[in-house]
């Protein structure tokens, strides 16, 4: 597979992007900055903003308000040459007519100027055994697995990938994981929307949580909601039966302090080191109830 040179200056570039469908806002003053290279993952519940943010930055969706710049030019006016070096991997498969799985990929190769070999994509996203099948006789899992295909075989420089893993077993979803990370290695800029947490912690290099169509929390995947939602909790269950539960940053200092005590060590003690999907609930809540609070104002 052919490595790309990363641009100079950033990738994906969006200041104070705002969607509006009439009264309702979608999206709401999200500015996001992703250099070349970068796996950046977008995180967020069902109708938060983010397949509207990926339809903005591939210029299918045009924003209220805001700019953008993806490869450095505006997606909404960028020509032919411009699309040729970007990849979209949407949630919906489009139409894929008669054709088998090696003739969908052979012709969409033909339409780039630089193309990955058809064979060798359509192994990487594990078809070479269904490559001769029709695409519409396919699983529901496979057929998302040549969108994936047709995503990559023109060999972007940046590439959109819109919860594509929906419908993956835990095996495909893996190779597909070591596909991802291929293509980073080969210095491919990579947008990703995914609601599996371990997705995001394996493959992004930062993540985004976006909540209500705001981006409320952006860093890189081991730092994002910041150190106070990283401290972790200690829970035992003390001589009177109840049950104990505090926060502290020295978890090792309380649990030693615990087990010296009169009667050893108590039942049921456990140290819960907040996981991404843990602090990503957290942010979401925490969103929620300020927007809640916003409108009770």
């Amino acid at each position: 597979m052919t490595a790309h040179t990363a641009p100079v200056g950033a990738a994906i570039e969006a200041i104070g992007l705002s969607k509006r469908y009439g009264a309702r806002t979608v999206l709401d003053d999200v500015s996001l900055e992703i250099p070349g290279g970068e796996t950046f993952a977008l995180l967020g519940p069902n109708g938060a903003g983010k397949s509207t943010t990926i339809g903005i930055l591939t210029g299918v969706v045009r924003p209220s308000e805001g700019s953008v710049r993806v490869l450095g030019s505006d997606p909404v006016a960028a020509g032919r040459a411009w699309r040729a070096r970007i990849g979209i991997v949407t949630q919906t498969s489009g139409d894929t007519g008669p054709y088998t799985v090696v003739e969908l990929v052979r012709h969409y190769a033909a339409l780039y100027p630089n193309p990955r070999d058809p064979e060798a994509v359509i192994a990487a996203v594990g078809l070479a055994e269904r490559r001769d099948v029709r695409v519409t006789k396919l699983s529901g899992g496979q057929q998302r697995r040549v969108d994936v295909a047709l995503g990559i075989v023109g060999n972007p420089e940046v590439l959109f990938l819109d919860e594509p893993t929906t419908g993956f077993d835990p095996e495909a979803r893996h190779q597909f994981w070591g596909l991802i990370e291929s293509l980073k290695a080969d210095g491919t800029t990579i947008l990703l929307t995914t609601h599996y947490l371990e997705e995001a912690a394996r493959l992004a290099d930062r993540a985004g949580v976006i909540s209500g169509g705001r981006l409320v929390a952006i860093d890189t995947v081991d730092r994002i909601g910041g150190p106070l939602a990283r401290v972790p909790r200690v829970r035992w269950r003390g001589p009177d039966g109840q049950l104990h539960d505090e926060r502290t940053e020295h978890p090792g200092e309380l649990v030693a302090c615990l087990v010296a005590g009169d009667g050893g060590e108590p039942p049921e003690l456990e140290v819960i080191r907040p996981s991404l999907e843990d602090i990503y609930l957290g942010l979401i809540g925490d969103d929620r109830a300020a927007q809640l609070e916003g409108r009770a104002a």
